[in-house]
């Protein structure tokens, strides 16, 4: 096709099919490069041109709502190609109109109506969550809420309700010193020693008088070798305050149709890990310094929006990366692919993010790897009422007589994990995250005995004042800080327990789930236990408050969803679809903490996901796995996963670039596609494999299946919904019922008190897992929640449409055939 260095320079889907075709337009084509033309933000967008060959260059007119802009594009005369970064959009429609600038009916003339949205958002939502702080240069009491705002890293305040703060730029350079730091560069405020300091960091500051002995040169992936020189842009974008560093020529000019040949043209987005619902603007918490990245060419992007710590909203994830990439392309030039990788909540903006919009990223390294964070939830809910449960009387009494080996075996059993330590971690990390008001989180205490009480001041999850947030009897209007009341927006809202109140719509439940069923038929817990494990488990109430035990029943009312909310997850793909996460290149990097709550389990729920929706194929997703801790700890361990799954990752979308190049920026491949693209060399390291515990250096990568699970620490284990009888996929939210039937425990006999208490605990039955879950349904992202909660499937893009060519439109100007043209050629 025309001019085009790889598949992302292209049209769109209409342009690309009519140059396939080895047709000639007869009428101009227009789209826009950086994004859907009906989801562009922030006022600019570059667009392209296609100009048919009746019509003389030098005759084409370009108009933006009847304005000439033909000064800001430039000609490509041998493919027939005009680009151009169109500024100042109005909020809104906007019409921009090619012409050929003769008179006639039949002269060529078309237009493409241009969407635009706020710099600050929204784009794919309806609605912004509110209160939101923005941040200050310095932490500042904020005199609406009270609260206390956030360092921005920026010099100047918010200038808007959407904390639009300007942009900022700095330069540093890599210094070519010994044993200098590789932390954040630039941090505010500069945090106290022992911490690592800004003056011994790799890099410096830099202006024109730092001598150019004393920086480093580097060789990109291109093979251009240039000083070390990286500018870093600061600035926020859809209220997140974002980071985009690229190696920078100060002495040379960049813009989005002159990049600067030392970047690569390739993005790698780091998002940032745990999980959280602050209504504060944050800096984000990654560091651009990205050495691995930088030094080779690569764009090193974040924002704090896509840090899962300061935001659990998936799509408003999805929706920021989109803003990101759009404004990259419009500032920068095109981008040839966008990588990411992440930890932890890092991995869930990642698979979530594939799964919500597909195409928005091109490949992902998810490293400590969770599917999404809505059936993670799940997990920690069992554990919280595990925990709970066992620090109970009942499970007390049946203890004992029992040493602690034998409790801690039966736990265990129960939970599904390495040890009855799992369950522990879960409580102590979040297992407050859905409360919807202040707090004082309810930890284990002694991780022997599994005691519990409560610990620290009170709190909240909003991060607000106590008197700002939801308080069932002082304040039922409150602001909710629980996770799904971030996200109204998507999910809807309905009334609250306390009279007045409104909430989110959520997925909770564990209706119908039988603890511990695996370790009945096993015969690691007694029938008497089984019976009252489920009996007194209990779930929550809509304020994430645990239920009792009902004095009729005995049985202690279970958590029950909203089933509106169960029916957007899986449409939405907040449910990470095994079908979507089969449509690009997984590398998978599986590190051990099987007694913390990275559990190597979840990254083969994963595959099972994208088994399921392929017919058993996976063969998009590599794993490897070590036992050494979470992360690679050692510059070998670190060569050896997070440099090698770069370098391998490059290799791999640098392939499908030329066997299947992608239409527009954020379009889709197929499994097969990228499956063929896969690198072949044994070098690359494209395949599952593992490193057994005792190769400290990461020297020797095993491919052997059964040699990996034989080691100690690299077997996955389970959970408790497994244990229970669910899926390995664990991406049932509520399960379908079945009636209690005494042939489904084989030989084990109730008595009939027994029976009739699981009666009492299943009154409407127990779960049947052959079945697909309520509301289970197929992913039919992306979608957009502009309308409304709920989402509706985003219709086909805007393409142009040809304009009649009588007489003159009443909104342009009328220039003759002499005005100026600039930069651009005459055929």
């Amino acid at each position: 096709m025309h001019c085009m260095k790889s598949s992302f320079l292209a049209l769109g889907a209409i342009l690309l099919a009519t140059a396939q075709a080895g047709e000639e337009p007869s009428n101009f084509e227009i789209a826009t490069l950086s994004n859907r033309a009906d989801l562009i933000s922030g006022g600019d967008a570059l667009v392209e041109v296609r100009v048919p060959k009746t019509v003389p260059l030098h005759q084409v007119r370009l108009l933006l709502n009847g304005r000439d802009v033909a000064a800001a594009f430039r000609t490509d005369a041998a493919a027939r190609i005009m680009r151009g970064v169109l500024t100042g959009l109005v909020q809104g429609q906007n019409e921009f109109l090619a012409d050929s600038n003769g008179r006639g009916e039949g002269r060529p003339r078309a237009s493409l109506t241009i969407t635009n949205h706020a710099i600050g958002g929204p784009v794919l939502l309806g609605s912004q969550t509110q209160p939101w702080v923005c941040a200050t240069p310095t932490p500042a009491i904020d005199p609406a809420t009270g609260a206390l705002s956030n360092a921005s890293g920026l010099t100047t305040v918010a200038i808007d309700a959407q904390c639009n703060i300007a942009t900022e730029y700095k330069l540093f350079y890599r210094t070519k010193i010994a044993g200098c730091t590789t932390g954040l560069p630039d941090p505010v405020p500069v945090p106290p020693p022992p911490a690592p300091q800004p003056a011994s960091n790799c890099f410096q500051p830099y202006t024109s008088n730092v001598s150019p002995d004393l920086v480093a040169t580097t060789t990109t992936t291109a093979g251009l070798m240039v000083p070390y020189i990286v500018r870093v842009e600061r600035g926020t974008i859809n209220r997140g305050i974002y980071d985009i560093a690229v190696l920078f020529d100060p002495a040379q000019p960049w813009s989005a149709l002159a990049p600067q040949p030392q970047w690569d043209g390739k993005v790698v987005y780091t998002f940032g890990a745990s999980t959280g619902q602050p209504r504060l603007q944050f800096r984000s918490e990654q560091n651009w310094a990205d050495d691995a990245a930088l030094s080779r060419g690569f764009m090193v992007v974040d924002n704090s929006l896509t840090d899962s710590f300061f935001n659990s909203n998936r799509v408003l994830n999805a929706e920021t990366l989109m803003m990101m990439k759009e404004h990259i392309v419009d500032a920068y030039g095109e981008i040839k692919y966008t990588l990411g990788n992440g930890c932890s909540g890092g991995s869930i903006q990642q698979n979530t993010a594939a799964s919500i919009f597909p195409g928005l990223l091109d490949g992902i390294q998810p490293s400590c790897d969770y599917p999404d964070s809505i059936t993670t939830g799940m997990e920690v809910g069992d554990c919280v009422l595990l925990v709970n449960f066992y620090a109970g009387p009942e499970w007390t009494s049946l203890m004992s007589g029992n040493t602690q080996t034998q409790i801690d075996a039966k736990k265990t059993a129960i939970n599904g994990h390495l040890d009855h330590r799992g369950c522990q971690s879960w409580n102590n990390s979040f297992g407050f995250n859905n409360k919807p008001g202040n707090y004082v989180p309810t930890l284990v205490i002694n991780p022997t005995t599994g005691a519990i009480a409560p610990v620290g001041a009170p709190r909240n999850n909003c991060r607000l004042p106590a008197a700002r947030v939801y308080d069932p009897v002082g304040n039922p209007s409150g602001t909710r800080c629980g996770d799904p009341d971030l996200s109204a927006a998507v999910w809807g809202t309905t009334a609250g327990i306390a009279p007045g109140s409104t909430r989110a719509l959520q997925t909770g439940d564990n209706v119908g789930i039988q603890y511990g069923l695996g370790a009945l038929l096993a015969g690691a817990i007694t029938s008497e236990e089984f019976v009252t494990l489920n009996e007194r488990i209990g779930g929550v109430d809509a304020d994430s408050n645990r239920t009792a035990a009902v004095v009729t029943t005995g049985a202690a009312p279970r958590s029950m969803a909203d089933l509106p909310a169960l029916d957007i997850a899986y449409r939405a793909g907040i449910v990470s679809s095994g079908a979507n996460l089969g449509k690009l290149p997984i590398i998978d990097s599986r590190g051990w903490d099987e007694q913390g709550i990275h559990y190597i389990w979840r990254s083969f729920a994963e595959r099972a996901r994208i088994d399921a929706a392929n017919g058993g194929n996976h063969g998009n997703q590599v794993m490897w796995r070590y036992g050494t801790g979470l992360l690679p700890a050692t510059v070998a361990q670190v060569g050896a996963v997070t440099l090698k799954s770069l370098l391998t990752m490059d290799t791999w979308l640098s392939n499908l670039n030329v066997s299947a190049p992608k239409e527009t920026l954020n379009s889709v491949r197929t499994q097969a596609q990228v499956i063929l693209g896969k690198p072949a060399r044994h070098d690359d390291l494209a395949f599952d494999l593992c490193y057994l515990t005792g190769d400290t250096t990461f020297s020797n990568p095993v491919t052997e299946m059964a040699a990996c699970d034989a080691d100690p620490r690299l077997p996955k284990h389970s959970s408790p919904r497994q244990v229970a009888g669910g899926p390995l996929a664990e991406n049932i939210l509520k399960c379908q019922l079945k009636p209690l039937n005494s042939v489904d425990y084989a030989r084990l006999v109730f008595s009939s008190v027994q029976w009739a208490r699981l009666q009492a605990t299943f009154p409407d039955g127990v779960c049947d897992w052959s079945e697909k879950g309520v509301g289970q349904q197929s992913a039919a992202s992306p979608l957009t929640f502009a309308d409304g909660p709920g989402g509706e499937r985003l219709p086909a893009p805007p393409v142009s449409h040809p304009r009649s060519g009588h007489g003159r439109d009443h909104d342009e100007d009328d220039h003759d055939n002499g005005r100026d043209h600039h930069d651009r050629d005459d055929d």
